[in-house]
């Protein structure tokens, strides 16, 4: 392993836990502590910690903050409260994604925006480019440490290591000034699992205690260590998307299946507006759908889909989940085959092999 990817603060307590690692956009990451299989059982039945401190943060501050972010994202802002949580997408003018991120309205005139790793740059050069006055932007990236306890026993562990009574913080709100295990942070009911669970944005020193504090508090309950392996089966199983795969530049929110946070009706003229009402308008030319291997085999990233001769789409994502042994994936495809029960197929190396269009989201957590 090369010296040059970037590191977590957690990077040197990896080893204790087993954490195997692999660079992940750039980021010297664990792909797994124990193996994917149990990592994903974990989160499912008991609860899981993740190191997701290669995540971006960015302030918004000042009078223009609304107004700004109301032009940028494609979700309608004003409607988040002091102390919630939104999602949302970061169009170009063609309607292609520049990002999927998180924004927490922290005050009433500062936002912090989380967004993905690999696009850190890239976002906050795009920001700075349709920058307006009255706003600051700050990119506080390094400032901060992120932690990820999801499962359905994550409260019941958390709550071991602060007096905030964690059942006030509602899904997508977040409570600032919590002290966890002695530190200082930002607690949000939010992850990327499908399950229950809550994200800690804390100092980077802060962070490296708090991992090793959570996974004591919750030894009973049997909290473990999870990796990228298990955070991606778990997000694709709740078919929550994948920047890279399921959004990109060319593929739009629409296209992805996340219309939710599309608000074509709110009055700003955000970027990429117009494109995406015309695609809405015309027909939506592509849809995410999920498909279940008939013959044997798994779905991966980049196979093709056809439909008899006529190549339809490609797979975004794809593997075999590991609580049902599913081979399952999901698939951009033409709009005009998205049908349930539909038959298509995939090619794996050079073969077709057989795949029918099913029900999306794969897994849903009890409530």
């Amino acid at each position: 392993m090369t010296n040059d990817l970037m590191k977590t603060p957690l990077f040197d307590t990896y080893a204790q836990y087993g954490g195997k690692t692999i660079d992940f956009g750039g980021w010297d990451l664990p792909v797994q502590f124990s193996s994917i299989k149990d990592e994903h059982a974990a989160v499912r039945t008991k609860a899981g910690l993740f190191d997701v401190s290669h995540m971006g943060e960015i302030y918004v501050k000042g009078s223009e903050s609304l107004a700004y972010l109301q032009q940028l994202v494609t979700n309608d802002v004003s409607k988040i409260a002091i102390n919630q949580t939104q999602y949302t997408t970061m169009c170009y003018d063609n309607g292609g994604v520049v990002d999927d991120l998180l924004i927490y309205r922290i005050e009433e005139e500062v936002y912090l925006l989380v967004v993905n790793a690999a696009n850190i740059d890239k976002d906050f050069a795009w920001m700075t480019e349709h920058h307006i006055d009255g706003v600051e932007l700050i990119n506080a990236s390094d400032d901060f440490g992120l932690l990820a306890l999801q499962g359905p026993l994550a409260q019941q562990i958390l709550q071991k290591l602060t007096e905030t009574d964690l059942s006030a913080i509602k899904p997508f709100r977040l409570q600032t000034a919590v002290d966890i295990a002695g530190f200082q942070s930002i607690v949000s009911r939010t992850g990327y699992t499908g399950e229950d669970g809550f994200e800690i944005y804390a100092s980077p020193e802060a962070v490296v205690a708090q991992w090793q504090a959570i996974l004591e508090a919750g030894k009973e309950e049997g909290v473990i260590p999870c990796g990228l392996g298990a955070r991606d089966t778990l997000r694709f199983e709740a078919c929550l998307p994948l920047y890279g795969q399921e959004l990109s530049d060319t593929i739009t929110p629409l296209e992805a299946g996340i219309n939710f946070v599309v608000k074509l009706n709110k009055d700003e003229n955000f970027i990429g507006k117009t494109a995406l009402m015309q695609q809405k308008e015309q027909g939506i030319p592509r849809k995410s759908v999920g498909i279940e291997m008939i013959d044997k085999g798994i779905p991966r990233h980049g196979y093709k889909v056809f439909a008899g001769d006529i190549e339809i789409g490609e797979v975004t994502t794809g593997t075999q989940i590991p609580s049902t042994k599913r081979n399952i994936g999901l698939a951009l495809i033409d709009a005009n085959y998205a049908e349930i029960g539909k038959e298509l197929e995939i090619e794996v190396r050079n073969r077709r092999s057989k795949v029918v269009i099913v029900e999306t989201p794969f897994y849903k957590r009890q409530k």
